[in-house]
């Protein structure tokens, strides 16, 4: 019963912290700085980057009539049939443009990363320049017109770039994925709400793939999963998608009347707190 109750908080860590531009990663590690899980190290390599799995559905169950590439047509003698949405087309192909950058990186050194990178260092140094950044970027768009507002006009280019910032996203831990693209999307003229869209969107190949990448590895490892570790990442699973649900809708609302400056100011102090308390209450 602690194991699923640990459970079922890294599963509201994860909803909460994988749409706001906080760093999801950086928080989960963090997290386990304090709350350990009772699993293998080789299932919690895993259980970190398939938790999204449950977060990504929410975006697919909310975003289902613009991602789903078919639609009935009715002709005028009342013929129906199965049709391709052009709009709906053109955005997967943006996003999986966007994904070839980290794509790459993540295919070829997916393992280095995580031993090199994935530390209270990188994450607590990353927060705070990325929260620099939403600060200084604000200050810049402040009274500027977005030069792409609706989704549908989001270049092949732009997207490209975004991936680009994705990149950053997916070799320094604590950058968060939906910060970088945000923030990356913001300053080559997106709207706040067309960088958010965009990012939800963009989440669903990456994560998948992401996820994908680590259970073909979890299971070529050839380690043993136990009954417990499976019902912990399905609860965390379940818990990260009810909780993404929410947190999606009041992210979405809160930036068609506020800027992002709060998430700034949020990761620069807890990137600050992680650093004290490490240097001096831990004395690393």
């Amino acid at each position: 019963m602690v194991e699923i109750l640990k459970a079922i908080l890294y599963g509201v860590v994860e909803g909460i912290t994988e749409w706001l531009p906080i760093s999801s990663t950086g928080h989960m590690i963090l997290l386990d700085e304090f709350i350990k899980l009772n699993v293998s190290e080789e299932f919690w390599n895993m259980f970190l980057v398939v938790i999204q799995l449950g977060a990504i559905l929410a975006v697919v169950v909310m975003n289902w009539g613009v991602i789903w590439p078919l639609h009935r047509v009715t002709d005028k003698a009342g013929n129906t049939r199965i049709a391709w949405k052009r709009n709906s087309l053109l955005l997967w192909a943006k996003a999986l443009v966007a994904c070839i950058p980290a794509g790459i990186v993540g295919v070829l050194f997916d393992d280095w990363l995580d031993e090199h990178l994935y530390s209270w260092i990188c994450v607590s140094v990353m927060l705070i320049l990325v929260g620099i950044a939403f600060l200084v970027i604000e200050k810049r768009n402040r009274g500027v017109r977005p030069r792409v507002r609706k989704l549908k006009d989001l270049s092949f280019k732009d997207a490209f770039i975004v991936g680009l910032f994705q990149l950053v996203a997916a070799v320094f831990p604590g950058t968060s994925r939906s910060g970088a693209t945000i923030l990356g999307g913001m300053m080559i003229g997106l709207s706040r709400t067309v960088a958010a869209r965009f990012t939800f969107i963009l989440a669903i190949p990456v994560m998948a793939g992401a996820s994908l990448l680590k259970i073909l590895k979890f299971i070529l490892s050839g380690v043993s999963v136990s009954g417990m570790e499976i019902a912990i990442l399905a609860v965390g699973m379940v818990v990260a998608f009810v909780v993404s649900l929410l947190v999606i809708n009041f992210l979405m609302d809160y930036i068609r009347k506020h800027d992002f400056r709060v998430f700034g100011w949020y990761r620069i102090v807890l990137g600050t707190l992680v650093i004290i308390y490490f240097l001096v209450v831990r004395g690393v």
